[in-house]
Formats: C-alpha cells, structure tokens, sequence
C-alpha cells in the first residue's frame, strides 16, 4: 500500500556498528510500515467494506506515533545478552510489540471512555461518528463498542501473525515464545485487575502496585528485554538482570504516568487527564489516601475514597490539592527517582557494554521523565 510505510531509515542488518536504540526504533517503524503493506493488501482482499472501517484505523493510531520504548528496549535487550547479527529478528519483534500496544490502547481506551489517543480520536470515538455520519440505524455507542473490540483483536492477531513467523525462524524460538506468551496473559490480567479495583472499590497501596505491575511494566519493559535477550540466546543470569531492571523501569514508567494521569496537559500527552475523573486506582491515589489517614487530614482522605465512578471537575481541583497538600505526589515522584535508580544497577549485572549502557539509561529516563543516577550515587 503506497502512503502507509513511514519515511525513515531502512532495517539495518547488522548491528556491531554505530545502531543505538534510536536508530533501531526507526528501523522497527520502517519494519512495521512494510508489516502494515502486508496486511493492508490481504485485507482488502478479505472485505473492502471491513478494510475501510476497521483496517485503516487501527493502521492509522500504529503509525500515528507513540514513543517505541517496547521496540527499544527490546533492541537493548539484545544488546545486552550480546546480540549482534542479523538485527531483523528484534526489529521484526519491536514492530509486534508495537502492535500489541495499539490493541492494548484500543481497548483500554474504550473500558475508560477516554475520547483521546496520541492527539486523535480514540478509534471507538472514530466509530461512533461513522455511524453517525452515515445515518447508520441502531445506536452509535453500542455499535462502536463492538467495532472497537474487533479493531483490538485485530490489532493483536497481526501481532501473535508476526511474532509467530519471528519465533519458526529463531533458534531461540521455544524461549521466545514463552516469553510472548506470559506477557500476553499478564497484559490482559492486569487490566482485569485495573476494572476490578474500580468494580470492588479498592484502594490499598499493594493493589495499586499488582496492577502496575501487571498492566503495564511487565509488558513495557521487563517482557520487552527478556524478548530481545531471548532472540540473543542469553543465559539465565543474564535474563534475570535484566528482568529486574525491566520491573523497575516499568514500575517507574507507570508511575509517571499515573502523575500525568492526575496532573498531565492533554496537549502535551495527546490523551485526557482523566484518572481522577474516573477515581482510576493509581499508586498515586493510593498512597495519597493512606497519607490523608495517616495524617488526620478528614478533608483529603473524603475526596480520595473511592466512591462515584465519575466526578465532576471541581472535585478533581480538590483531589488534585489533597494529593499535593499530603505529600503524595511528592512521595511518588522519588519512588519514581528510585525505581529508576535501581533500575540502572540491576541493568549493570548484564555486563553489557558502556554504549548499551548509555542508551538504557537514556531510555529510562525517556520513560520516568527523570535523569536517572545509580543507586549508589543517588542522593
């Protein structure tokens, strides 16, 4: 399909030359567009009416940008256990992560009705005024809700379609294959646990950290690592260090983003900062209601319970200041520093070279928005 394929650098085969991270996600998307052509060509072979509704969309929001941390950090992976070779296994591999990702967002921002997604429409959004555009019968919602599930699932077929011809060429392929397989099911968990918190009410600390854990820093650091190791042949040590510094980083991740989530500019995120709108279980909601008790603040630990799944916005100015008033957001931006901190010396125990190094530390601090030092240099 001509128009699709992003204009940037071509895979490059080997990568024992000047390759950092950013390079190798530029190469990922060349990669991803080629995919795309792909499957673009065999669905309108498939259906022309589902092409254009749903295939185009879900090829819009993988091109449409997003930052490439699973693809980098995949590539780091495989620096780190040694990879060398070839480059096209962990390119190919970024591009199906890439693709997980945009099923994970499609239906993720359906459960929370989030309206946005990287400065566009959320693809449910997008639906409903399809339908409402072209005079369609029924309701928009309801039709959008079932669309949108169809466009995730496809979104994660094409991935599993990828990861599968990536996994027959390894010789690495039946632990390449573990690996994808638990962060499939750990992605899916972790949103589970994110609609049973707000299903039950939950707010404890531990809670909050399962579901970021599971939800996100798995599958968007440590599952990431281990994959490009896997497709390096790393040794158990070697995956076990970077599983570490894979769930710190994630965590770190996550936390970040649950500041963005209270506290973001939609302009600059390109999605609504809409967490506390929908009282979304965060490690920053959570600590700030156990600080709020802690400290006898009445007020504070009254807006922070759970309760309304959906509150207006003078609500959220209040939640805001009791989560800055209790110290909860300055308590998470250090775990934050922390998390990442951490990260950089469990990195270390890869022995992998000083370039890799510099650029998984770069990429952690892409993630937590924060200049991570080493845990032994850290204040």
């Amino acid at each position: 399909m001509l128009g699709l394929r992003p204009t940037v650098a071509e895979p490059v085969g080997r990568a024992d030359g000047p390759l950092t991270a950013h390079d190798a996600a530029l190469a990922a998307e060349a990669e991803l567009g080629r995919v795309l052509d792909d499957v673009m060509e065999r669905a309108r072979e498939t259906d022309p009416v589902f092409t254009r509704d749903i295939v185009d969309r879900v090829a819009s929001l993988v091109l449409r940008g997003g930052k490439r941390l699973r693809t980098a950090f995949a590539w780091c992976g495989w620096r780190a256990a040694g990879g060398t070779e070839d480059a096209t296994p962990v390119l190919r591999t970024g591009a199906a992560l890439e693709l997980v990702q945009a099923c994970a967002l499609i239906h993720d921002d359906l459960m929370d009705g989030s309206p946005l997604r990287r400065g566009a429409p959320a693809v449910h959004v997008e639906l409903a005024r399809m339908h409402e555009a072209a005079h369609m019968t029924g309701s928009p919602q309801t039709f959008a809700t079932s669309a949108a599930v169809l466009a995730g699932d496809l979104a994660l077929a094409w991935a599993d379609d990828l990861m599968t011809e990536t996994v027959l060429g390894s010789p690495y392929g039946p632990q390449l294959h573990r690996e994808w397989q638990a962060m499939r099911t750990e992605m899916v968990a972790g949103q589970y646990r994110d609609i049973h918190a707000q299903a039950t009410g939950a707010s404890g600390v531990d809670e909050a950290v399962t579901i970021a854990t599971l939800k996100s820093a798995l599958y968007t650091v440590e599952r990431p690592l281990a994959l490009g190791a896997s497709l390096a042949g790393a040794d158990a040590g070697v995956l076990e260090a970077l599983r570490s510094a894979g769930r710190c980083a994630g965590l770190a991740f996550q936390l970040r983003d649950d500041i963005l989530g209270a506290f973001g500019d939609p302009a600059e995120t390109g999605k609504p900062s809409d967490d506390l709108h929908t009282r979304k279980l965060t490690y920053l909601l959570a600590v700030g209601s156990r600080l709020a008790e802690a400290g006898g603040d009445r007020e504070a630990v009254d807006v922070l319970a759970p309760g309304a799944t959906s509150v207006c916005d003078d609500t959220v100015r209040r939640m805001r200041a009791a989560l800055e008033r209790t110290g909860a957001r300055a308590v998470v931006e250090s775990k934050v520093a922390e998390l990442a901190a951490t990260s950089l010396r469990h990195f270390d125990r890869t022995g992998a070279q000083p370039c890799v190094r510099r650029e998984f530390a770069a990429l952690v601090e892409r993630a937590s928005g924060i200049a991570p030092q080493h845990a032994g240099e850290a204040a």
